[in-house]
């Protein structure tokens, strides 16, 4: 009963109320004054990924949310720490993936009188959380931790902040009293399955049913919500052709005879029912609007948001709109197909074409593939990877794709062929996610492989996290495509190289050749530099089964690539 009078602080109840609703993972930064908060954490079996930087750190935990299906808990100090993390936090809101940010702030007597890192950080955070709370006393720790758990994986999942100031992470309650608090809390830590709508499951099997040529369209909300057991018995008992979004890749293989990848022009431009899955009408998907696709085409729309399903209805046709888990959706249509079955069959006029237009641009694709061009263009390095990481099996990399020309022509070239294997930049377009993804990945899934595959400018935003993949020794293998600047070398006419400057190295030019293989290298970890095929083939096989941390600096053309920017598709 002693033990029950004992006093714990704040800091040791934040821990304890983290771990308590299944915390496993934290990544940040820490300083005054959350650095004893991440050692008790630690205490309590939590592993905190300490980082260089927060912006790193909150791609990391935004990933990570996406990957376990669990919230990615981010750790910064107040103020400049506080507002890094913001990085992290607005693109988890921006992916619909579960994060929470958790910052220190400054002691509470002194706000508004310009305290170390003051900041009024529920105001910083707003536009880029779904919710937000500040403990204002010791005794609140533990509901308001259970809070932003809960907030950051309801409804539409996204990120959700706590603020947590440095009084009150010293201030003390009892044992007991702790207990009491972590119980009452568990009334807020509900993760529910949204609820779904079947009212609308005979109208989609319907709609489908009718099509003449129907396409089964999914993202990474499909990804997010594990439905790939669903999506694969819907495409294999209908017969319809599927078209991934970039970060869908891998929910049924890339290999599939159904996959429309290749021939997405054709699918999206000719289709006349569109099932769109865990995925928005977005820039992605072109808004679902002439001319990329056809004028009269119907959407069958499954979101777990019916706000984001009203949004689209005043731009697109939609016939249906299903408000929903994916999986449980899915799940719903699969069970009224059964009781009434068709199968488009694979002598259909519309299988058929789609099947053609992916064997000819596939064969023009590795045609280009095949020539070994040296200085290295995109192509040729992207195959030698692609066989190398084909050749690894299951369970297969995680690959992580940044950069403009490296993830545009890595996103036609490199195959997935299970699920949630392929992250990128995402949503939002996000540079600088590369490291921070990898090392999500990297803990997240401890069985597997990762690799990123890297332009030079990409890999500059995160470079000095490869410290940190050597002090945990994750298993990741960095490949960077040098090509010496933004989309490559000086791409200036003659008449922009004018000015007070113009002897200045353009804008979008890095030093030519640089050796980011030997940064890697002062940590500890392998750096490899390779120009040819043979040592390209050489450092991904000696990397790959060493699984130890590597840099692979693959010097590129620096002609080789093009200003890029949205999806390129020309098939």
């Amino acid at each position: 009963m002693a033990e029950a009078h004992q006093t714990i602080d704040g800091n040791l109840l934040a821990a304890k109320s983290l771990a308590h609703f299944g915390v496993e993972h934290m990544f940040g930064v820490v300083g005054i004054p959350v650095t004893s908060f991440a050692n008790r954490a630690v205490s309590l079996g939590i592993r905190f990924i300490a980082f260089h930087n927060e912006q790193s750190a909150g791609y990391a935990a935004s990933a990570y949310g996406y990957l376990t299906h669990r919230p990615g808990v981010l750790l910064t100090v107040s103020g400049p720490g506080c507002v890094h993390g913001l990085a992290g936090l607005s693109n988890a809101m921006i992916n619909t993936w579960p994060m929470v940010l958790i910052s220190g702030s400054c002691d509470q007597n002194d706000v508004g009188r310009g305290d170390f890192q003051e900041l009024d950080q529920i105001e910083a955070v707003k536009p880029f959380s779904k919710f937000s709370i500040k403990a204002k006393h010791v005794s609140e720790i533990p509901n308001a931790v259970a809070q932003v758990l809960h907030w950051s994986t309801s409804g539409r999942p996204g990120g959700c902040y706590l603020d947590l100031p440095s009084d009150l992470l010293h201030q003390t309650v009892t044992i007991a009293e702790a207990e009491k608090l972590l119980s009452a809390a568990e009334t807020f830590f509900v993760n529910a399955t949204p609820e779904t709508h079947v009212s609308g499951i005979e109208k989609t099997v319907s709609l489908l049913r009718n099509a003449k040529r129907p396409l089964i369209v999914f993202g990474k909300g499909a990804a997010y919500s594990r439905a790939e057991n669903e999506l694969k018995k819907l495409v294999e008992s209908t017969g319809i052709p599927f078209l991934p979004t970039p970060m869908g890749k891998g929910l049924i293989s890339d290999t599939h005879e159904l996959a429309a990848t290749a021939a997405r022009s054709l699918a999206i431009g000719k289709c006349d029912v569109a099932f769109v899955i865990g995925a928005r009408l977005n820039w992605l998907l072109h808004f679902g609007e002439p001319p990329k696709w056809s004028k009269d085409v119907v959407f069958i729309l499954v979101d777990v948001s019916e706000e984001e399903i009203e949004l689209r209805k005043k731009s697109v046709n939609v016939g249906a709109g299903l408000v929903g888990d994916a999986k449980c959706v899915l799940e719903s249509v699969n069970k009224a197909i059964k009781d009434e079955p068709f199968c488009l069959g694979k002598s259909h006029p519309w299988v058929e074409e789609l099947k053609k237009k992916v064997k000819d641009n596939v064969v023009r694709l590795e045609a280009q593939l095949a020539k070994d061009v040296v200085p290295f263009n995109f192509y040729t390095p992207l195959r030698i990877i692609r066989d190398a990481i084909l050749a690894v099996g299951s369970p297969a990399p995680v690959v992580v794709s940044e950069g403009a020309n490296t993830m545009d022509v890595g996103r036609a070239v490199l195959v997935q062929t299970e699920p949630r294997t392929r992250l990128d930049a995402g949503t939002w377009g996000t540079m600088g996610i590369g490291l921070g993804y990898c090392i999500a990945a990297a803990v997240a899934s401890p069985g597997r492989l990762v690799v990123a595959v890297e332009g030079d400018s990409g890999f500059g935003f995160s470079a000095m996290e490869v410290e940190t993949l050597v002090r945990y020794q994750l298993p990741v293998i960095v490949i960077v495509f040098n090509n010496g600047g933004v989309y490559g070398g000086d791409r200036r006419s003659p008449e922009e190289i004018d000015g007070p400057h113009k002897h200045d190295p353009a804008p979008t030019s890095f030093v030519p050749s640089a050796a980011y293989h030997t940064l890697i290298e002062a940590f500890g970890g392998k750096g490899y530099l390779v120009g040819t095929p043979e040592e390209l083939k050489s450092a991904l096989s000696e990397s790959f089964s060493a699984r130890k941390p590597a840099v692979i600096n693959v010097i590129i053309d620096p002609y080789a690539g093009s200003e890029s920017g949205r999806l390129q598709h020309k098939n």
